[in-house]
């Protein structure tokens, strides 16, 4: 499977993975504390310095994000409706970014450091019997791994349904491609309890 992970030298690339996770999480709620529209167009504008700052090609920044940036449109317009223009306008500064500050984490993030933080992050949650620490660490490495596969299996679906000359549709495409996404979570899965992997 590919990975979001692409090499570097920025700032962001030497951060430790547990600093840029626990900034992304107070970034997070500094967001959702504030209704400032310039405020959070200031953050948008900083987030997406960072993101298209960190040394991928243009085109390979901005397509993992297309999908997410469909549904923070439609949700944007589902505020522009009900709720007015203001409203909508916060909601879309502060989703996007959020977007793009959590996408600069994944492109600048090994799967390795993503499945160590989380791992030592729920070691208090494992102590109290509640749950085994590996697992989590390995289920959130295995999240991140699979975003660009998907969309990987997406592309070749489309691109096969127009060399049958058919017009993709979410509905030809949508279902082979979940189908097909649960056929490796199958196979993942059983490779990992081959291997022993999983906490027992």
């Amino acid at each position: 499977m590919r990975s979001l992970y692409h090499d570097g030298q920025t700032v962001m690339h030497r951060l430790p993975a547990s600093a840029k996770l626990a900034g992304l999480m107070v970034f997070a709620v500094l967001l959702f504390l504030t209704r400032s529209i310039p405020l959070l167009a200031l953050a948008m504008l900083a987030t997406g310095s960072i993101y298209l700052g960190l040394g991928q090609p243009l085109r390979v920044a901005i397509r993992p994000l297309i999908p997410i940036l469909v549904t923070i449109l439609a949700v944007v317009g589902l505020h522009l409706v009900f709720n007015g223009i203001e409203e909508a306008s916060v909601t879309g500064l502060r989703l996007t970014a959020l977007m793009l500050l959590a996408a600069s984490v994944t492109v600048t993030t090994s799967i390795s450091d993503f499945i160590a933080v989380i791992t030592r992050a729920a070691m208090p949650l494992e102590r109290l019997g509640l749950l085994k620490a590996a697992d989590i660490g390995l289920a959130v490495g295995l999240v991140v791994r699979f975003i660009p596969e998907i969309m990987t299996r997406y592309d070749a679906i489309r691109e096969a349904h127009r060399a049958r000359g058919l017009k993709p549709k979410a509905g030809t495409v949508i279902a082979p491609l979940i189908i097909a996404t649960l056929k490796d979570a199958d196979s993942i899965a059983a490779a990992i309890d081959a291997r022993g992997i999983r906490g027992q």
